[in-house]
Order: structure tokens, then sequence, then C-alpha cells
């Protein structure tokens, strides 16, 4: 089994973090969102995975490299972006037998080791999560056994609500290829771009039976304020180490992650605060925080703030998103920049 990521936007929401890093590479509870995303599937028999990488590309190759060396990993440059579909076409090589495809704006958490053994009439599998409101979301109308019948981006109306949420198993990647080539055929575009979910409603009008099925958890990595919701969550849930770390003079308060080449001295830390590596927090007050890699805060009280990688802090505020290598002292004010 392969997998395939694309990842090539700018991630433009998560700005300004990622002026200087792949949203991919934002830190939630103690480890980067792609982190997260490849430990999911640690239960499959995969084979290789495939990044499909566009700006600041090769800090994704890095990390993958040192975090997960003994991965197969292959990388495709998508210098176009046209489009989902178009991503994946450009990944084509590696897409014969199953394939998985995930996209990394989210976070799932679900039992997915059944792919191991999906009967052989099932073409594929799209997983989905029930939402209350379904307008804002692509969504999947299924029959009354559960398959695919119509994927709809954006409904007008409210009586199918399970969303969908970027993961999808396909048992033959070419077919999905033939899809997309047929989508270049005849210029099936939706606002101007190829999605993915158009080839596999081409592939359920040929006949294709794809399964459809909810996941247990999906948290939304798309947004600052959504980074520290799924960072919360995941503190819950049990990404957290605050009961196996301790630095004198300083209180964690569960939960919590901190990394343990992290420095605390005369703080407060928590509840929902991740501390990345070598970071400092000094005379300061951090909860549902995030402060990645090397950040510094000092005399300061944090709450709601993201801190990019080396970013600095000293003064008096209180909620900040400030990107990496910024420095923000008490006679600035307002977000910091890149």
């Amino acid at each position: 089994m392969k997998i395939i990521i694309p990842l090539a936007g700018f991630g433009k929401r998560m700005r300004p973090h990622t002026y200087s890093k792949p949203k991919p590479l934002i830190s939630v509870a103690g480890k980067a969102v792609l982190g997260h995303v490849l430990d999911t599937f640690s239960g499959l028999n995969v084979d290789e995975v495939v990044f499909i990488v566009g700006y600041l590309g090769e800090q994704i190759g890095a990390y993958v490299k040192q975090h997960y060396p003994n991965l197969t990993a292959h990388y495709v440059e998508q210098k176009e972006l046209l489009g989902q579909a178009h991503a994946l076409w450009l990944a084509r090589e590696w897409m014969q037998g199953p394939v998985i495809v995930v996209f990394v704006d989210t976070i799932v958490e679900t039992d997915i080791s059944f792919l191991n053994n999906l009967e052989p009439s099932v073409d594929g599998v799209i997983f989905t999560k029930e939402v209350e409101d379904p307008r804002r979301f692509g969504i999947v109308v299924t029959d009354a056994e559960g398959q695919a019948m119509k994927l709809v981006e954006k409904p007008e109306t409210m009586e199918h609500r399970q969303a969908l949420i970027g993961l999808y198993y396909f048992r033959e990647g070419a077919d999905l290829v033939v899809a997309v080539e047929e989508m270049f055929d005849r210029q099936l575009r939706t606002k101007g771009e190829y999605y993915l979910a158009d080839a596999v409603q081409l592939m359920v009008d040929g006949g294709a039976r794809f399964l459809v099925r909810g996941v247990d958890v999906w948290e939304d990595c798309g947004k600052v304020d959504a980074v520290l919701q799924t960072n919360r969550y995941l503190l819950r849930h049990g990404r957290n180490n605050d009961d196996t770390v301790s630095f004198p003079g300083a209180l964690i308060i569960p939960p919590s992650y901190v990394a343990p080449t992290a420095t605390l001295e005369e703080a407060v830390v928590g509840p929902y605060a991740s501390i990345g590596d070598h970071a400092v927090v000094r005379r300061a007050v951090v909860s549902d925080s995030i402060l990645e890699a090397e950040a510094v805060v000092e005399s300061v009280i944090l709450e709601a703030s993201l801190l990019g990688r080396r970013a600095q802090v000293n003064g008096s505020a209180q909620s900040l998103n400030v990107g990496d290598d910024a420095a923000l002292s008490a006679a600035d004010n307002g977000e910091v920049t890149m």
C-alpha cells in the first residue's frame, strides 16, 4: 500500500507562520502536524509514501528524514497549484495498486486497519465526519447500504451531513489516474481547480463501489484558532507528558506537553500548553498556547497564543500570533509578522 500526501499549498490562513515553513510542520502537542498524520497509518502495511510538495518543500524532506528515517519516501514538486486532482496526477508514477490519499489540514483518529482485509468488490473508501452544518463542507450522499452515490461541494441544504475530511482509499490507484485524465480532457473544474471529489464522482458514475465510513475524531489544523483547539484535544487525549517531566522552580499544570530540552524558570505552564525543544519560559505564565522550538518568552502572561520557531516575546502581551524569528517587546502591540 502507498500513501499520497498533497501538501504544496501556501497555507495563507496560517500566516505569518507559513512564510517561513510549510503548514504541515506547525507544531501541535509536541509534534509537527505531519508527524501526527503519518502516525495515523502505523497499523497498516505501508510500502511507500509520496509527498507532493511546493513552497519550502525541502523542509518536508528534512523533517521526514530526521523523524522517520526508515520511511521509503518520494517527493514530487507541484509548481502550478491547479488543484488536488492535479497534484495527485503528478504522482501517477507511484499510483499503482492500493493507495491512500490524505490531506494534512486535519488530524484524524479512527481504526483504519480494516483496509488490510477489505472485500474485493469494494473499489474504495471515503472517510467522513458528521457535522451539524454541512453547508461549509464537501459532503457525500449515500444509499441505504452506506455506499457513495454523489459528492457535493458546499450543499445548499441540510439533509446530508457526512462531510468529506480529506482521507480516501483506492483499491487501484491507476483507476484514479484515469479519472483525473478524463477531468483534464473534459476541463471539469470547480472554481477553476481540479478537485479530487470530482474525480471520485467520475469513478462512481462509472460504476465504482465506494464505501463511506465515519471517523471518531476530525480535528482541523487550517487556522490558528483551530490549531489551538486541536492542541487542546490532543493534550486531553494522551498526547501530553506532564507526568514524566519536571523542572525545579516551575509548575506544570496538566494537560500539557513540555519538551525535556526546554528551560522553565520561575514559570507556570499549562493547562493546554505545548512547549517545544529548547524553548525558554522565564518568569512567565503560559496557558492554552503553543511555543515552537527555541521560542523564548520572558516576563509575560500568554494565553491562546502561537509562537513560531525562535520567536521572542518580552513584556506584558497576553494573546499573540508570532511567526518564526520574530521578536516582540512590551513596547510593541498587535500581530507580529515576518
